[in-house]
């Protein structure tokens, strides 16, 4: 027999750990903000929630691994942004002391080029953002994943550690519905705690009677909640001031305003969110 036998003081070394679980020990909560389809605000909701969080004193980073659609630059007004890397990994932009983003939009010369990457691709630059991007220590990691239930949200669920949550955005259109039901599955086959729903473009308010305007129709969220159990986090109407706020980049500054309904009704996203962290 010239079977080789293993040094004694190699059998008792433990496994490495995977880089991703090692990136990211240090961050204690791990929020994924989805959607069953594009269009819907998904993106808005993330960007919101991190900045919410901040502005309370957490430490937070804001991960857009939404790959065709890295909206996180403009919304932040960072579209010329440019990324260091150094001996810890690859920095995230700091927008505040305690608030720093990752986006696949950074490194982008041109914000007008499409990601034309098949699918080995783009579960690569995924990987390597969970593995390589040096958040430190933080209090929430916000990840906007990318739309639908397909390879790559699957493959950001899949890959981190632990998520501690999600936050399922839809609007009343039954189109939407359909797909927020799959996203609703989706994080229960996964095993991630689902926070809770919320329901974007809920209407218009009239700036004369101040009454709700139901331009999408409505119950249909409500029933979906119902269905599945889930809590509805927040009815955001439409509101042209935030689509403002984030084609001027001013997202930070217009939060710390809390003045428009929108923006009021968001702060019960926030609290959810920032309980997760309290239940730890």
């Amino acid at each position: 027999m010239n079977e080789k036998v293993q040094p004694l003081e190699s059998l008792s070394k433990k496994p490495e750990e995977p880089k991703i679980v090692v990136n990211l020990r240090r961050i204690k909560s791990k929020i994924m903000v989805m959607s069953g389809k594009g269009g819907v605000g998904k993106s808005t909701v993330a960007a919101n929630l991190a900045v919410g969080l901040a502005l309370r004193g957490h430490r937070v980073g804001l991960l857009d691994c939404d790959i065709h659609g890295p909206t996180v630059p403009t919304i932040f007004g960072l579209e010329s942004a440019k990324l260091e890397v150094n001996e810890e990994g690859i920095i995230p932009i700091q927008v505040l002391p305690n608030l720093s983003i990752m986006s696949i939009g950074f490194l982008l010369e041109n914000k007008d080029s499409p990601i034309i990457w098949r699918g080995p691709a783009k579960m690569g630059a995924i990987k390597q953002f969970l593995e390589e991007v040096y958040w430190g220590a933080l209090d929430f990691l916000i990840i906007d994943l990318p739309p639908g239930t397909g390879d790559e949200p699957l493959s950001v669920a899949q890959l981190v550690p632990n998520c501690d949550g999600s936050v399922l955005v839809t609007t009343p259109q039954d189109v939407a519905l359909i797909s927020v039901r799959k996203s609703i599955t989706f994080s229960e086959k996964l095993n991630i705690p689902i926070i809770g729903l919320v329901d974007n473009m809920h209407g218009l308010i009239c700036p004369h009677c101040n009454k709700c305007i139901d331009v999408f129709g409505s119950g249909g969220v409500e029933k979906a909640a119902e269905d599945f159990n889930i809590p509805i986090l927040a009815k955001l109407p439409i509101e042209p001031k935030i689509a403002e706020m984030e084609d001027k980049g001013t997202i930070v500054q217009d939060q710390l305003k809390h003045g428009t309904e929108w923006q009021k009704n968001f702060e019960n996203v926030v609290n959810a969110v920032e309980k997760t962290l309290d239940e730890k």
